[in-house]
């Protein structure tokens, strides 16, 4: 059951990582990084993050990249939200593959 506490969570760390991979990705020339969803467990220790990554053939270098230095998210992450926050959660970065899944579906139903 999600409180109201931790929906203010997890927007605000949705709102962070964006902005974070927003100037990351500024750098790379091309690539866009955009935060879908962010839920965080109930003891507000571990977070899951869930990125969409465009284009498509760039995904699994990109989430690679974000996961080898997912400590200094962390710490930049933690920098931000010094005054909202007490302690950061540990973060994993998962693909978000909902936009896939509708290109799916609507490929298949064009074919008719």
């Amino acid at each position: 059951m999600e409180t109201t506490r931790l929906n203010k969570i997890n927007r605000l760390l949705q709102k962070e990582l964006s902005d974070m991979f927003l100037k990351f990705t500024q750098t790379m020339g091309g690539t866009l990084v955009s935060v879908t969803a962010v839920k965080i467990s109930p003891d507000l220790s571990v977070a899951k993050a869930y990125l969409s990554i465009f284009p498509a053939d760039k995904k699994d270098e990109v989430l690679s990249l974000i996961k080898n230095s997912s400590k200094g998210i962390r710490f930049e992450l933690a920098q931000r939200t010094r005054y909202q926050l007490r302690r950061v959660p540990e973060i994993s970065f998962f693909l978000d593959d909902s936009l896939d899944y509708i290109e799916n579906i609507d490929r298949l139903l064009d074919i008719k």
